[in-house]
């Protein structure tokens, strides 16, 4: 399914979207390139491409590929007017704090934290020169909700985000640009997919006693179902829109009700 955008909401907005070209960061370049954007996006690998997008190839977890990418994106953009951080995830093994290694670490918040603070160093600055632009970092309810047996330096990497992003906001404000954050819950990508065969081959039974494992230990989620990428990337698309000049240093939740505390 589909959100029907506005096909003029981006016209001539240049658009950079960090880890775009699959799940969610993919369904946040269709839902710009929707709007009339002009996107760029990144990946380690050529991926299947999307016509339209300017793909460079860079590894964003590194201090190399982010400056390739930002130095590509004012060469053939001629700078950004939105950067959509939604580049992220966890490769962790599990077994709680003690299987974390340093090198674990150290992954985990060069992918979720360091990457988005590095773009932001590089390409914020010509924002601030023409006192425009819009910042979104997409961070996770994991930051508040951690799954301590496989996910802590994932959800503290988050949390380090939102932290940095609200201190971001207080800075480029009063220079024109709003920074604000979204912090989905379970989102049925690709990943998820996997996930939940990877569930079911281990444990038997069906895809959906795999998937009821998930929502059991997620808490529950109150609507019953993971929010679906296109959701998630319409949200990214207001947060980044015109629509939202009042909006900014706020963190918008999209998790279904899993979280239940105020």
């Amino acid at each position: 399914m589909n959100i029907k955008a506005d096909s003029t909401e981006f016209a001539g907005k240049r658009v950079l979207v960090s880890g775009g070209t699959k799940g969610t960061g993919r369904a946040t370049v269709e839902r710009f390139l929707a709007g009339g954007a002009r996107v760029m996006t990144a990946a380690r690998e050529t991926p299947e491409l999307i016509d339209g997008v300017e793909f460079v190839q860079a590894d964003l977890t590194t201090a190399e590929g982010g400056a390739t990418l930002a130095e590509l994106a004012i060469e053939r953009l001629g700078g950004v007017d939105i950067l959509a951080h939604v580049l992220g995830g966890s490769s962790a093994p599990g077994g709680g704090f003690v299987a974390l290694t340093d090198d674990h670490w150290l992954a985990e918040l060069n992918l979720n934290l360091l990457a988005t603070v590095r773009l932001d160093r590089l390409l914020v600055p010509q924002m601030i020169e023409r006192g425009t632009g819009a910042v979104v970092h997409v961070t996770s309810i994991q930051s508040v909700l951690p799954l301590p047996e496989s996910t802590t330096a994932y959800a503290a990497a988050k949390a380090a985000l939102r932290t940095y992003s609200k201190s971001l906001s207080k800075e480029l404000g009063p220079k024109g640009i709003r920074v604000n954050v979204v912090s989905p819950g379970w989102i049925m990508t690709e990943s998820s997919v996997a996930l939940l065969q990877r569930l079911q081959a281990a444990n038997g039974g069906s895809i959906e006693e795999a998937r009821q494992l998930v929502l059991d230990s997620l808490g529950g989620i109150s609507i019953g179902r993971p929010a679906e990428p296109y959701e998630v990337a319409d949200l990214i698309a207001y947060l980044a829109s015109d629509r939202a000049a009042a909006i900014h240093g706020a963190q918008f939740v999209i998790d279904g009700g899993t979280v239940r505390t105020v």
